[in-house]
């Protein structure tokens, strides 16, 4: 059946599975993807939306790389807002929700049409290994794929437990069985592997809920959309409502306490903080008697609806009697349940930069098999893990993101050099360099090195250039050009900011606070500009904010620029810590087991002090 040799095999279809499918292939490698279920290609497991706080910046990134996943969420969408417009443009951050059959049926037919995708759908149950080399997959039925190099995106399926009140079962998610055989292996190839807990809220009939007792949550007026291709914007969206939970629904809650997997023991392993579970909510916010809940329809045309904020491993009965007690819920027909799954991960510190581990060669891990949590997350490593499994494979260097690139390499940086003993989520507090890393220039920021390496095609990189040119002219525009005080002084009134006496740069004005585009475009000379060069939103968001936020964008690339200096001093292969007797013992305990390749990585390694760092660059001459 697989007498070829494939380039790249691709293990598990869901987020990280179905980016690194589509990123190999695109790239030219014959890729393989192996699932379990060819149905689930692309399924949300969880909530039905992508994006958010950090997270949307990051799909904005996989676009800008040459991903899919910002085509397949505007094809899919249902709704659109930009979160936190009101703070600046660093923490702005787009997020959708998104018709789950459809967006699973647009991931599917994507990589239908992807040339140099061959799928097959069984369990994947161990590896082909050969002098520390992955040399293909074995299946739960004996077929042995050969192939150049592996990719693992097993999310939570491997030994997957899932928690019910006190009954358990195995699976990878509702509905689907656990895949079994491949910690086992790699434990045995000596990988160090531990397990994570995550969990997932009721689904329940939406002709059963009354909207009228909860507030709706429209979205965006002016939607805008997730990909800088040519991807249609929403016409139309439906709304989402929200509700809150009361003391009598704790109360309700707390009487199946006793019969909760978390707090009987059953449940051993470490949820995520930031996605905390109802019942673990009222256990750790006890003084709060009200949390809130949002009603997510899960698509257009569908009644089932997802109860974000409600996320439960409790009793179905107990979780049925307190949503009953929720305004709005009083007649709720569940779906159904919630409930909590444990899975096999391994420590990320095991990894290269690249997601190669370091024990076996050309085997590349991506997803929550690496301690992470969330769509985005999972995506953006399936997307870099592939990209370096064909770039490794035909001896060409390797693609890593730095700090100041993007977030996507705050995310894997952290992941290999501080690890993570709980599923890891992406902040924009985690990034630095937060100003540098927009939603709005991530195709500024990564298309230029997406054509390079043969992933974003020539059509994208000609878009972004032209966009480039456009809002330099339009910030020079604004720079060589004045405005009368009696054109301006009018708008300055209004937003009560100081009027001019004298003609004055439009550059100068339009960086005060309260300025902004919509402003400046009453200007009859602005509105010219902006006709004549035919300028799309895109260009004016982007030189609202060089012309506003120039001042932070310089200072922000200046720090950006000094730490750069570390990333460029390297350290030797297999270098030997322990001969430096002037280290600590946890530093040379970590940066052994770690071996970072930079200084700058070396310093981020939690244990790892400046003391620690000035030792090193003594020893290499610096």
């Amino acid at each position: 059946m697989f007498g070829e040799e494939y380039d790249v095999i691709v293990v598990g279809g869901g987020h990280a599975g179905a980016e690194a499918t589509a990123a190999a292939a695109n790239m030219g490698s014959k890729t393989l993807l192996v699932t379990m279920n060819l149905q689930t290609i692309g399924q949300m497991s969880c909530n039905p939306a992508m994006g958010g706080i950090a997270k949307g910046q990051i799909v904005r990134e996989i676009d800008a790389l040459g991903g899919y996943s910002g085509i397949i969420t505007d094809k899919s969408a249902i709704q659109f807002k930009m979160l936190n417009k009101s703070k600046g443009p660093a923490m702005w951050s787009p997020r959708a929700q998104s018709d789950r059959m459809r967006f699973a049926e647009e991931w599917r037919l994507a990589l239908e049409r992807t040339p140099n995708v061959d799928f097959y759908q069984e369990m994947v149950n161990g590896l082909l290994i050969e002098d520390d080399k992955v040399v293909g997959v074995r299946t739960s039925l004996g077929l042995e794929i050969k192939g150049k190099s592996v990719i693992l995106t097993n999310g939570t399926f491997l030994n997957g437990l899932i928690h019910i009140g006190e009954k358990q079962f195995g699976g990878g998610r509702a509905g689907e069985k656990a895949a079994t055989g491949i910690t086992e292996q790699l434990t045995q190839l000596g990988f160090e592997s531990g397990r994570m807990k995550t969990g997932t809220p009721p689904r329940v009939d939406g002709r059963s809920l009354d909207y009228s007792k909860m507030i709706v949550q429209p979205g965006d007026e002016k939607p805008e959309k997730f990909s800088y291709s040519d991807t249609p914007i929403l016409k139309t969206q439906r709304e989402c409502h929200m509700t809150h939970t009361s003391k009598l629904v704790h109360d309700l809650l707390r009487e199946g306490f006793d019969r909760s997997p978390m707090f009987n023991g059953r449940i051993k392993s470490i949820g995520p903080r930031y996605c905390p579970s109802i019942e673990d909510k009222i256990n750790r916010f006890s003084d709060k008697d009200s949390h809130q809940m949002f009603i997510e329809p899960e698509g257009w045309d569908t009644v089932e609806v997802y109860v974000n904020g409600f996320s439960t491993s409790l009793p179905e009965d107990v979780q049925f009697k307190a949503l009953r007690s929720v305004k709005g819920f009083e007649k709720v027909k569940f779906f159904r349940p919630g409930y909590a799954i444990e899975y096999d991960y391994f420590p990320p510190t095991q990894l290269k930069h690249t997601l190669e581990t370091k024990l076996i060669d050309n085997l590349y891990f991506a997803g929550q098999i690496n301690g992470t949590t969330g769509y985005e997350e999972a995506a953006s490593q399936g997307l870099m893990a592939a990209i370096n499994a064909h770039l490794k494979i035909n001896e060409k260097e390797p693609f890593i993101l730095k700090r100041d690139e993007a977030y996507i390499g705050v995310l894997i940086d952290d992941l290999i050099t501080k690890g993570t003993e709980e599923p890891y989520r992406m902040f924009t507090s985690r990034a630095e360099y937060r100003t540098l890393l927009r939603q709005d220039n991530a195709d500024l920021r990564l298309t230029p090195k997406g054509y390079e390496i043969g992933l974003a095609k020539k059509h994208r990189m000609e878009k972004m250039e032209d966009k480039l040119s456009k809002s330099k002219s339009f910030v020079e525009f604004f720079k060589q050009t004045s405005v009368l005080p009696e054109e301006i002084n009018p708008i300055l009134n209004e937003i009560e900011s100081s009027p001019i006496r004298q003609s004055d740069k439009m550059f100068k004005l339009f960086s005060r606070p309260k300025v902004t585009m919509d402003h400046m475009l009453t200007l009859e000379p602005v509105t010219k500009f902006v006709k004549e060069n035919n300028l799309n939103n895109e260009v004016l968001e982007q030189t609202e904010v060089q012309v506003k936020y120039s001042g932070y964008i310089a200072k922000e690339k200046v720090n950006a620029d000094k730490l750069q200096r570390l990333e460029s001093v390297k350290i030797p292969p297999n270098f030997d810590y322990k001969k430096l007797n002037s280290l600590s013992f946890e530093a040379r305990e970590k940066l052994t087991a770690i071996q970072p390749v930079t200084i700058s990585q070396a310093s981020r390694i939690s244990g790892v002090t400046p003391s620690d760092i000035s030792v090193l660059l003594v020893y290499l001459g610096r």
